[in-house]
Parts: structure tokens; sequence; C-alpha cells
């Protein structure tokens, strides 16, 4: 007992840690995404939202979601940790999406409030044992409490913000703004790709015995699968459609297949996990061209990549696993995506007619990193070869 106490602790803390680490994924990926001028803000944003998250979540958010109850498997504090950076996850979701046009602070306020109550609310409905679990609601490691709750989230935000300036022309063309740093964009996959590993595999919650260890192997090697099929999906789809191989999209594959394969990465084949990552993959270049031909714009394609995605995966779980049903699925999409949207948008709006949730037109023009931290992220860069406004 002792031994599988301290095993299991001992791995809810390393995967809680892989998890942490998406967070410098999210990092890179958002910071790689914006324009150079607004790069220190977005990294300001980052590590502060996270910490925002560990504060609220301590104080009110695994009290509201749990309960601060014993558990006999393993430490308490370890199950604290490991829920804490999945929050943390679902409001990273929000921060891309909002890019290049939001007030750091208003932002941050929205992030307190969304971790300590919103994201704890829903999530007591299913993972606390509420009454979404007790229908029969399946989502295994977050695609649709973590993922599409974060996008969910992200949608109500940016209906309010409104579109970058420049991104669409006058009869509402969308206009592409590139990002400022490949490598980062495609480092911060690699690091989110690493880091689903301890999101997908300590969701099993334990690892001690023989069936808990195996079943955390074919999670592990499900995750990687349905990222991989996921990438090389979109990466063909790109070249076949667009007539180039795109990055971000075939980026935002590996992602997108991460996203469907959390929902259940236990009970598929890896052959099936493989068909779902690639549907995933094959789904989102058709989703995100969609949403900015709508008017959202979506610097990093979150919510495609998370909510699209989050929901494709729930849908898919009932196919193999007889504990799900496709109308507890569908109830559990709709609730939370209701809850969320509608508490998320209040929440918004009540921001922008207070502080204001937009950043002024000249501080957007300027770029938010002189405004917010009075520095550049890149400066001889700025100096050297000036900065396209």
């Amino acid at each position: 007992m002792d031994i599988s106490y301290s095993l299991n602790t001992l791995y809810f803390l390393l995967s809680g840690v892989l998890v942490m680490w998406m967070a410098a994924g999210f990092t890179m990926l958002e910071a790689g995404s914006v324009r150079s001028k607004n790069v220190i803000e977005i990294l300001l944003k980052n590590v502060a939202l996270y910490s925002v998250a560990s504060i609220g979540f301590l104080i009110f958010g695994y009290d509201i979601m749990y309960g601060w109850s014993s558990i006999e498997t393993h430490s308490i504090y370890s199950d604290f940790f490991f829920q804490v950076v999945f929050v943390a996850t679902a409001m990273s979701v929000v921060s891309g999406a909002v890019a290049e046009r939001k007030k750091l602070y208003s932002f941050l306020i929205f992030a307190a409030l969304f971790t300590t109550f919103i994201y704890p609310i829903q999530g007591a409905w299913s993972w606390g044992g509420g009454w979404l679990s007790q229908r029969g609601f399946f989502d295994f490691a977050g695609s649709g409490i973590v993922h599409m709750a974060g996008a969910t989230a992200a949608l109500a935000g940016v209906l309010i913000l409104g579109p970058r300036r420049g991104k669409y022309l006058k009869d509402g063309t969308p206009k592409n703004i590139a990002g400022s740093n490949s490598a980062q964009v495609a480092l911060g996959t690699l690091i989110l790709w690493m880091g689903w590993f301890g999101f997908n595999g300590g969701s099993q919650l334990a690892i001690d015995g023989i069936e808990n260890a195996n079943a955390v192997a074919k999670i592990f090697v499900n995750t990687n699968t349905a990222a991989a099929s996921g990438l090389l999906g979109a990466m063909i789809l790109s070249k076949l459609w667009l007539g180039k191989t795109a990055l971000n999209a075939t980026l935002n594959g590996a992602l997108a297949g991460l996203v469907v394969i959390t929902a259940d990465p236990l009970t598929p084949h890896p052959l099936m996990a493989m068909l779902y990552g690639l549907l995933g993959g094959l789904l989102i270049p058709f989703s995100m061209s969609y949403i900015e031909k709508k008017g959202i714009d979506d610097p990093v394609g979150a919510i495609s990549v998370h909510g699209i995605a989050g929901i494709l995966g729930l849908m898919l779980v009932p196919i193999l696993n007889t504990e799900a049903s496709f109308l507890e699925q569908i109830i559990g999409i709709s609730s939370i995506g209701v809850f969320v949207f509608i508490s998320s948008y209040i929440l918004w709006l009540i921001l922008d007619k207070t502080i204001g949730i937009r950043v002024g037109e000249q501080e957007e023009v300027g770029g938010s990193d002189m405004w917010e931290a009075g520095q550049h992220a890149y400066p001889y860069f700025m100096k050297g070869h000036g900065e396209e406004k």
C-alpha cells in the first residue's frame, strides 16, 4: 500500500511537471505567431496567467471542483498540482486567440475569474462527480472540460474584441498577418506534444500494478500516434489545397490530433488512434479558413484546434467505448459550451464596459511591448530594420 501510494504520488507530480511544461509550449507558439512588436507582452501574459491560475485555483477553484478531502491512492497535494496545471492550460488556449489587441491587466482579471470560478464549476459537473458524470458523459483527459472550454471562452472574448487592425480588407477579405518567428512556433508545438504525454498519461490517475502500467503505456502510444497522423494529414492537405506546405497548418494538425485523442486515449487501438488524429488534422484547416472568413480573428487558430477538435474527439468516443453514448456526449458538449460561453461573454462584456479590454489605436499600431513593458523583444532588429506596423 505504501509503495503504491508513493508511486502514484510521484507519477502525479511528474505528469504535472510535464503538463506545466506545456505552458512553455503555449508561450513559444504564441510569441512566434505574433508580430515582433507584441512579443514581450505575450511573454508577460503567459507567465502571469500561469501564476494567476495557480493562486486562484489554490484558494477557491480546487475546493469548488473537487473539495479538499483525503485521497486513498495518492497525496491530495499531488492531485492539486496535477489539476492546477490543467486549468492553466485551459486559460492558455484563451490567451492565443485574443493576442495582439487586448489589454494585459484586463486579460489577467478575466484569467483570475475564469480559473477560479468558471472552469471549476463546469469541471465539477464531470470530473468532480457532478451531474454530467452521473449521466454518463465521458471525457478522459479534457477534450471538452479543458480544451473546448478554453476555446469557448476565447470565442466569447474574440467576438467582443473584434479583429486586429488591418486583418480584413474593406470588402471583408482576410489578410494574412505573418508572425515574427516560425522557429518558435515549431518549438512550441514540439513542447506541447511532449507535455501532452503527462496530460493524457497522468489522467489514468495511477500507475501502480500491471493493469495501470499497461494502460499508461498504451495512452502514450495513442497520444503520439494521433499527433503524428494529424500532422501528416494537415501537411498533405495543405499541399493539395494550397499548392504549398504551410508550416502553421501542418503544426496545428498535430495539435488537433492531440486534442481529438484526449477525449479517450485508452480505448482505441493505436491504428484507430491514427485514424482519429488524421480526422482532426484534416478537419482543422477547413475550420480555421471558415472561421477566418466569418470575421473571427484568431491569430493562432485556438478556437478550431481546441474547440472544434475537442468536439470531434468527444463525439468519436462512443464509437468504441461502451461506457459512453452519443446522447450524453451531446448533452455534455452543449452544457459545457453554453455555460462557459455565456459566463465568459458576460465577464468580458463587464470588463469591456468598465476598464476596457482592447488597447487603443496608437498602442495597437505601435505595439504593446513599448506601452506595457517599455522594451522591444528584438531591439537590434527594431533599430536596424524597422518594424512593419
